[in-house]
């Protein structure tokens, strides 16, 4: 059986989502301290985390990336679940290494449809992401094995999540991808209103970027009112 942990100081939220995922199958265990849900984390190896943001001194962005930090767990899928719902929370919540943010108060059906999402995505039962080979276009390369992403002669690490924008955006490229697809691709949402979501991680995923591409160059496009396309051989900066 899936088996889900929330790790949340609030008991009634905790009880409240495993009432709720029990009824639609999942076993569902929870911790009210940051420090024990880590270690359960460890030890149960959950198919999915839901993670709460301010839980006294350990706060849920230094819980998240304990988690990824540590080979065993590294890739288990993480929802941050939280009151914090500016952008620069959701840029922290993202850096720190989670796939999903999700602002209390919060629908229950939208958060069971995220959880379904995430975990069937963590199988790779996303279409357009069973392909892992390497895929090069122009100055870009996609390297899997390592979750790392080539501009030209310098490499740097993704996280899975960038890594599935990038590869949606290269299987398209030169023409623009919706963030409605971004989201049907990469997170199997069926909807197009969470779009901070794609807005963060495409930030974050050209200042990674950025860091190793040559000093004139751009190669993720905002079409504005549209989505984004992907330029393999890059653009000047100034256009």
């Amino acid at each position: 059986m899936n088996k889900i942990l929330i790790i949340d100081d609030d008991i009634a939220i905790c009880e409240l989502i495993k009432v709720n995922l029990e009824l639609s199958g999942y076993n569902c265990l929870y911790s009210t301290d940051p420090i024990r849900g880590f270690a359960l984390v460890v030890q149960e190896e959950p198919v999915l985390v839901i993670l709460d943001v301010m839980m006294g001194n350990v706060n849920g962005y230094e819980v998240a990336q304990k988690i990824r930090q540590t080979d065993k767990i590294a890739r288990t899928p993480i929802i941050m679940l939280t009151a914090l719902g500016e952008l620069n929370n959701k840029l922290e919540g993202f850096n720190s290494g989670v796939d999903d943010y999700l602002v209390k108060p919060f629908e229950m059906e939208e958060l069971k449809a995220r959880v379904i999402a995430l975990i069937n995505r963590s199988g790779e039962q996303i279409p357009s992401l069973r392909v892992k080979e390497i895929l090069s276009k122009g100055d870009i390369t996609l390297i899997p094995e390592s979750y790392s992403v080539q501009i030209v002669d310098k490499q740097t690490q993704l996280t899975p999540i960038e890594f599935d924008i990038l590869n949606v955006l290269m299987q398209s490229e030169g023409s623009m991808v919706s963030a409605k697809t971004l989201l049907k691709e990469v997170w199997g949402y069926d909807d197009d209103d969470d779009i901070d979501t794609i807005r963060v991680h495409i930030t974050h995923l050209r200042a990674k970027i950025d860091k190793i591409s040559p000093a004139d160059k751009k190669y993720i496009k905002t079409i504005y009112g549209g989505g984004y396309k992907l330029l393999s051989n890059g653009v000047e900066k100034n256009k």
